[in-house]
């Protein structure tokens, strides 16, 4: 494959210059939209609880924990298409690159709907599964369902940001994503408690605040990508890559499914910590949520790292620069270290006045989330080291470890931790097993990283007189049969110029 990459690349080349400082400037952006999310979540949780109560509270955090289980089934597909994209800018292949984005897009909006219906359907049963408590599950139902008729307009939005990423582009999401994140935390209490011309719609009325952001910022987003000419958008010309390939099907699957069950695994693993709270009652049950408010932003510093280090080592693999990729696991992990440690101080220092954003000062929930947080903050740094080096390991194609290391730290100690000691300890027990299980994912992450065979896969076969790599973790991504050739590309980028 020896297709330049001629125009635009759509973002910064992320295979050259100092490697700390470009970690910093793509995560900033990428830390900025998720303070944004997590910001809605914060306003969100605000006026639920100040307005309608902690039963509502509740509802919504039972909630939230199945969006976050919804949202991991299609994450792999959006993640594998990343790297995909990532490793075929990287080698400078523009066709291949086009490709990727034409299936990945037809078959993203089919997975995405597919969730959607089948969440709106199966909300109540869902509910019921995880024990929510009877005082808040019709608010639940409720807040649940309008969540799954945005699903879909969720997740192309998401799709489209990370495949942004990808090209090495994390300013234009980071703008949207103020956009979405504004209009929704104006919306809320409108429609919430009811201003002006606003219906009064209670819990629903949050759930539908989300809806009409993000389906207005996706309009604007994809206008904004068609009128400057992205790559991932498709011209008249191009519409036949919507029809799907084959084997980039197979690379999605083999290789994102992976990739979205480690989500799923983490989000069922939430659910089921989540049903083990809801025993100690309404007032602890709303203590962890409140106290889950503040964990994602201790977190995001380190996701936000794990997306610089993603797209910053897949166009370095596609270059073949693997030197280089070591580097980034190493400064990323200090990078996490840092900047982990710094929030779960100041979390520390400012407990208990920080929870009462989202609970009232005589609340009883309260000295219950402080005591939560004893247990719990400092486990996330160990968490957030991991995060990096499974964002590098992920970002060559060897998928199958950080899922398998994930499974063994939630399902083999963390769970079974936290259900043989609450005999004996009480709810003590679920809290001690959250850093007790980051600090098993680190040890797993850490080791693979530095003994496995990761280094020997690859997402794409970018190399055409290469075999694809057999890395004895699944399937290769694509075989030579599959593979884009040289004749095709040249037919491609003739059709573009046109276009």
């Amino acid at each position: 494959m020896g297709a330049g990459m001629g125009g635009r690349r759509g973002g910064p080349d992320l295979t050259t210059g100092p490697i700390g400082k470009t970690l910093i400037t793509f995560a900033l952006p990428v830390l900025g939209s998720n303070i944004l999310q997590s910001l809605n979540g914060t306003a969100n949780a605000f006026w639920v609880s100040h307005q309608l109560g902690e039963a509502a509270l509740t509802a919504t955090s039972n909630a939230n924990q199945i969006l976050f289980l919804m949202l991991g089934a299609v994450f792999g597909v959006s993640m594998a298409a990343n790297i995909m994209i990532g490793q075929a800018i990287g080698s400078g292949d523009q066709g291949l690159a086009k490709r990727v984005i034409g299936t990945s897009t037809a078959f993203f909006i089919a997975l995405s709907l597919g969730v959607g219906v089948a969440g709106f359907l199966l909300t109540p049963h869902i509910l019921d599964a995880m024990r929510t408590p009877p005082d808040a599950r019709a608010d639940a139902i409720a807040y649940l369902r309008v969540i799954f008729a945005a699903m879909p307009f969720m997740y192309f939005f998401s799709f489209v940001m990370m495949a942004q990423r990808g090209l090495g582009d994390s300013r234009t999401p980071f703008y949207f994503s103020l956009a979405a994140v504004g209009m929704d935390v104006l919306l809320n209490p409108m429609l919430i408690i009811g201003v002006g011309p606003f219906p009064r719609l209670g819990i629903a009325g949050s759930a539908a605040s989300t809806l009409i952001s993000q389906t207005i910022t996706l309009a604007a987003m994809i206008t904004y990508l068609y009128r400057t000419k992205s790559l991932l958008v498709l011209r008249p010309s191009e519409w036949r890559l919507l029809i799907p390939d084959l084997g980039i099907i197979k690379n999605l699957v083999l290789k994102g499914l992976p990739m979205g069950f480690q989500m799923i695994v983490i989000s069922l693993a939430a659910v089921t910590m989540m049903s083990l709270v809801n025993q100690y009652g309404v007032h602890t049950s709303a203590a962890y949520g409140a106290a889950a408010q503040l964990w994602t932003y201790v977190q995001m510093p380190a996701m936000a790292l794990g997306a610089a280090v993603s797209s910053m080592a897949a166009q370095n693999v596609g270059a073949g620069k693997m030197d280089r990729v070591n580097q980034v696991a190493r400064i990323g992990v200090v990078y996490a270290f840092l900047m982990t440690a710094t929030p779960v101080l100041i979390i520390y220092l400012a407990d208990p006045w920080v929870l009462r954003i989202f609970l009232p000062a005589t609340s009883l929930s309260l000295p219950i989330a402080v005591h939560i947080n004893s247990y719990v903050l400092w486990g996330f740094i160990a968490f957030g080291m991991a995060f990096i080096y499974s964002g590098v390991v992920r970002a060559t194609g060897a998928v199958w470890p950080p899922l398998i290391a994930m499974i063994i730290s939630l399902w083999a100690v963390r769970i079974p931790f936290a259900n043989l000691l609450t005999p004996s300890m009480g709810a003590d027990a679920v809290w001690l097993s959250f850093p007790i299980g980051s600090i098993t994912t680190l040890v797993l992450a850490a080791g693979y990283f530095r003994w496995g065979n990761w280094r020997k896969a690859r997402m794409l076969d970018t190399r055409p007189s290469a075999d694809a790599p057999d890395t004895g973790l699944g399937q290769p991504m694509m075989d030579e049969s599959e593979a884009i050739t040289n004749e095709e590309e040249r037919e491609l980028e003739a059709q573009a110029a046109k276009a």
